[in-house]
């Protein structure tokens, strides 16, 4: 099996769970309050949390995204007015999300979104997201397992960094970075090429509540520890859809 190992800096490291000394024993590590802890309360019937990886009063979060790209989901986000990356009840991953919002009821943040695939190259994200399973959440940690791929895919945080890890089958494997998706549909961004196993690079974020006056850049660094055998980018607009409001007459209404 092969193993990729990504860091980012945000400006986008292993997998530690927040809590406990490395020394402590087994019914010692069972006696922690952290171990009662279940990232999935709130991931369904519209509490609009998300199981992502993120430490105490942290900057960046790391969420599996899985409410775009298949009918065979229950919840689309553009398809009604929608405010978590995450739902429980969806089936369709199309990569893990970077710098959420947990638990509010406007759509913001949401984006760069990462994913791992093998095979022939797809950027296509109804066509490269997958189905997965086995998935595990405690704090500071986040995994699942694409079943389209074979791939186990392992995320957590640090105050302003994340990591994720990727272990792959052997044979032709992908780390697809979609700038141009998210919860809402801003689309400009731009990425550099700073050596063979870093890139730099800007998104647009914003419109909370979709106000379109609330637009603003992050900014990030990606770094992989395997030097690629190749990388590129790709541009591909899709028509952008969402939900609609419209202004009542009175002041407030909407």
């Amino acid at each position: 099996m092969k193993r990729i190992l990504l860091t980012y800096t945000l400006a986008f490291i292993l997998l530690p769970v927040y809590g406990g000394e490395g020394g402590s024993s087994p019914a010692e590590k069972k006696s922690l309050l952290i171990d009662y802890v279940d990232p999935f309360i709130g991931t369904t019937n519209f509490g609009t949390t998300n199981p992502g990886a993120i430490c105490p009063n942290g900057m960046m979060s790391v969420v599996p995204f899985n409410v775009m790209g298949s009918s065979e989901n229950k919840y689309d986000k553009d398809a009604r007015w929608w405010s978590t990356p995450y739902e429980h009840t969806n089936c369709f991953f199309t990569g893990y999300a970077h710098v959420n919002l947990s638990g509010v009821g406007c759509p913001e943040l949401g984006s760069l979104l990462l994913m791992p695939t093998t095979g022939e190259l797809n950027v296509d994200y109804k066509e490269y997201g997958s189905k997965y399973k086995d998935e595990q959440a405690s704090p500071g940690y986040y995994s699942n397992y694409l079943t389209k791929y074979n791939v186990k895919t392992e995320v957590s945080a640090t105050p302003r960094t994340s990591i994720a890890r990727f272990t792959f089958p052997k044979g032709k494997s992908h780390i697809l970075l979609n700038l141009g998706e998210g919860l809402t549909n801003e689309s400009g961004a731009m990425l550099r090429r700073v050596s063979d196993c870093e890139v730099e690079g800007m998104k647009l974020l914003g419109t909370f509540c979709y106000n379109p006056q609330a637009v603003f850049p992050i900014y990030f660094v990606m770094r992989v520890k395997k030097t690629p055998v190749a990388t590129g980018y790709w541009k591909k607009q899709r028509p952008m859809t969402g939900c609609r409001g419209r202004m009542g007459s009175g002041p407030g209404k909407i």
